[in-house]
């Protein structure tokens, strides 16, 4: 249900900058400043509701990834106890495991429905989107089918994902210090683009221009105020949302990451230049 709002309300969003555009482009052509902004801002909230589509799944994802090192631990100290993987399944699914707690209660009612643990467990992993639960689940599978000592696969497999989730982690303390610093980038060039449009941009409107040995005054100095205004939030855009992307990519190891970050960059550094410019 949650989805289906969501995509409803992105869908919404789409239709409204399609709308906005037609109606910028048959009635406010003649109006360039006013036109290519509502034509950016239209663009970036068609754009913008796929990328959150995007985060939103590979969030998901990221959050069943978290929780599946535990369900790991779990099977293996129900499989040493003695249980056979459906039992050690039966046994665990009343446990809480956040996001991963609904796949593996229907694992669980499919085992129960007498479905071979293979089939069932491969619809498991194939479920949650997440191509590290798939390969640890194709190694399940096979350890199940093919025989052997359950236990110890299970628990090299188990200390595998811990051991992954631990690198993940300590890879995102080592890249905080290069994500402060993509901030750090951010918000200087958004001063420079302030300070540009506030003190050059008007100097440089009462700068005299000689033609044929006379001089004349710059002709509609606020135009020109308008123009360089407008290409400096282009500027900032573009700034904000290559930073974000190039943030999320160093931090959480894909660009859709870098979402949120460009989000945030783009509003936060159009609004105060909107303000203070």
């Amino acid at each position: 249900m949650k989805d289906k709002r969501l995509i409803f309300l992105l869908g919404a969003v789409v239709a409204i900058s399609l709308l906005l555009s037609i109606f910028s482009y048959f009635f406010l052509i003649e109006y360039k400043n006013i036109f290519f902004t509502i034509l950016g801002f239209s663009v970036a909230a068609i754009v913008l509701p796929f990328g959150i589509i995007k985060y939103y799944q590979a969030s998901r994802i990221r959050k069943l990834e978290d929780n599946f090192p535990q369900f790991m631990s779990d099977i293996v100290e129900a499989v040493r106890s003695g249980m056979t993987l459906p039992q050690a399944i039966d046994s665990i699914s009343k446990n809480d495991y956040g996001e991963l707690t609904p796949y593996v209660r229907k694992l669980n009612a499919q085992l129960e429905w007498d479905i071979p643990f293979s089939k069932a467990f491969l619809s498991f992993t194939r479920s949650t989107k997440s191509k590290l639960i798939a390969r640890i689940g194709s190694t399940i599978i096979e350890s199940h089918e093919y025989g052997g000592n359950l236990t110890d696969v299970f628990e090299s497999i188990s200390k595998t994902t811990l051991e992954i989730e631990r690198l993940r982690e300590e890879r995102k303390l080592y890249l905080n210090s290069q994500i402060v610093s993509g901030y750090v980038i951010f918000f200087v060039f958004l001063a420079v683009i302030i300070g540009l449009q506030k003190f050059l941009v008007p100097s440089l409107t009462q700068m005299s221009m000689k033609d044929i040995g006379t001089e004349q005054k710059i002709q509609d100095p606020e135009k020109i105020k308008m123009e360089y205004k407008a290409m400096f939030r282009n500027l900032i855009i573009i700034q904000g949302l290559f930073a974000g992307l190039s943030i999320g990519k160093l931090s959480e190891g894909q660009i859709i990451g870098g979402v949120k970050h460009s989000f945030f960059m783009i509003v936060f550094g159009v609004v105060i230049f909107l303000l203070l410019a």
